[in-house]
């Protein structure tokens, strides 16, 4: 039977409004409240008992009667909330005016706070590869023919039961399969710790591929034998048993024959579709099988490379040693050539690049054509250190007492240079006409700033002798031989030793 169109409804979900509304956190605690009590079979309830139970949470320790009559009726206006005005509680006008309401969830919001609460717990739920419901399917197909002689609750039954396996069996499968597309697990598969737990998952793995592979096959014989039956009969009666069941009223009840037949027959379609395969398209479960076989791939190839990485570390000098006796061993370059091929391989050929120079910058002549050279290798480990020539220390008295004397004869010159600047015990730089060397210079000016800093302003020279400084009126100009220096009138009297 082909499937007739269905018109789709695309516009704006106002339920939904109150997620993302600015004042959402009372938004939320209101609405997962009423789910909760919903849960309870207590399906509606007046804002006193809202109040209560939200003033329970010390979030909402100060929240008032207002806040909460305001909040409730935009969640009215959403249609998340439902006002049903209570009778029994009017005994006067001023109550009816008040209009004491009791307030219930509308279909929409209590199917929006499913999916909410389901998507807190999200990464909390994983599936599993669980073989026990193609069983339970295989089962239920078997029954069609006895099924169809049965009644329309017993049919209705049967069809629930079997859709509910297969989209638990699908929901599975994909929840568990996605872990190992996501970002965390592609570098948890990569990583170290994961060697500990590959067999494992490889086992349990292989043995879904195993027991699917058998219960598929059988699933699929089991359609192609019932198909008939199923299609021609017992679907039409599923649709009648569900037709039976009394609803609400809706706004497209004039429809709904023609939605529940094309959401049986579109059920039907998926079921047998995963097992078998339709227009030269593979069948669901051949792609599970594929993406299955592909993770266990991949489990084994990342494995592997991690095991090479840590294996790279290994000290591999005796096998070298080994290779080296054997090219040794060769007589003959041909003999070697094979030995090459065979240590090395083709894929694991390593061009290496020397800078000594070459006789001849010919492209055609063979590498071992050219002349052997040395290369000094080193080992890439911390601990290693160069060997240091072990020589014995030299005699450099003699240079020592050079050096020592031509410092002394040096200090001895500057200390005459001074003294000839020094009459009937006091040193006056004004006085001072001709150029001074730079040494004298500055041995002047250490003196000044010595005894500049002295409260006392008295200095010591580096010879012994004690001194005060004086400063008289103006300054002078003192000639040195790196330039000319402008200073305050000095005169540095020297006491008697």
């Amino acid at each position: 039977m082909e499937q007739t169109g269905h018109r789709m409804d695309l516009s704006p979900i106002t339920e939904t409004s109150y997620l993302t509304a600015q004042n959402v956190r009372q938004y939320r605690a209101i609405m997962r409240l009423f789910f909760r009590e919903y849960e309870k079979m207590r399906f509606q309830l007046y804002k006193e008992d809202v109040l209560e139970l939200l003033r329970r949470q010390e979030e909402f320790a100060d929240y008032t009667m207002a806040q909460l009559a305001q909040d409730l009726d935009a969640l009215v206006g959403w249609k998340n909330l439902t006002p049903i005005q209570d009778p029994r509680k009017v005994y006067t006008i001023a109550d009816y005016k008040n209009k004491q309401y009791r307030y219930t969830m509308s279909e929409y919001a209590v199917e929006i706070e499913r999916l909410t609460a389901r998507l807190e717990n999200l990464f909390l739920e994983s599936g599993n590869l669980s073989t026990n419901l193609f069983k339970r399917l295989a089962d239920n197909l078997e029954e069609a023919e006895l099924v169809d002689r049965q009644k329309g609750k017993e049919i209705n039954e049967w069809w629930n039961n079997l859709q509910e396996d297969f989209k638990r069996l699908n929901q599975n499968y994909q929840d568990y399969l996605r872990e190992f597309y996501s970002g965390r697990a592609e570098k948890l598969l990569k990583s170290v710790e994961f060697i500990v737990h590959k067999d494992r998952f490889i086992a349990y793995l292989k043995e879904f591929v195993q027991e699917m592979q058998f219960h598929a096959s059988r699933i699929a014989g089991i359609i192609k034998r019932k198909e008939s039956i199923i299609e021609s009969s017992l679907l039409e009666k599923v649709v009648e048993s569900e037709m039976e069941i009394p609803r609400t009223l809706s706004d497209g009840e004039g429809n709904r024959a023609e939605d529940i037949r094309e959401q049986v027959y579109g059920k039907w379609e998926s079921l047998k579709g995963w097992f078998l395969p339709k227009d030269g398209r593979e069948c669901e479960s051949g792609k599970v099988l594929a993406i299955t076989n592909d993770i266990i791939r991949g489990i084994i190839q990342n494995a592997a490379l991690i095991v090479q990485l840590q294996n790279w570390g290994v000290s591999r000098k005796e096998d070298y040693r080994n290779m080296a006796r054997m090219f040794l061993n060769c007589e003959t370059m041909e003999d070697a050539h094979k030995l090459s091929a065979h240590l090395f391989g083709i894929q694991q050929i390593e061009h290496f690049k020397i800078r000594d120079e070459r006789e001849t910058d010919s492209v055609n002549q063979s590498v071992y054509e050219e002349p052997a050279s040395e290369v000094l290798l080193k080992p890439h480990t911390r601990a290693y250190k160069e060997k240091k020539d072990r020589t014995g220390f030299s005699d450099k008295s003699l240079e020592k007492l050079s050096q020592r004397t031509r410092y002394l004869k040096q200090i001895e010159n500057e200390r005459a240079e001074m003294m000839k600047y020094i009459r009937d015990g006091k040193l006056e730089v004004s006085e001072m006409k001709e150029m001074v060397p730079e040494s004298v210079r500055l041995t002047l000016l250490r003196w000044i700033s010595q005894a500049g800093l002295s409260p006392s302003g008295r200095g010591r020279t580096e010879y012994g002798q004690e001194f005060v400084l004086k400063k008289g009126e103006g300054s002078c100009v003192l000639k040195c031989q790196d330039g000319d220096l402008t200073l305050p009138k000095y005169t540095l009297w020297f006491s008697e030793s």
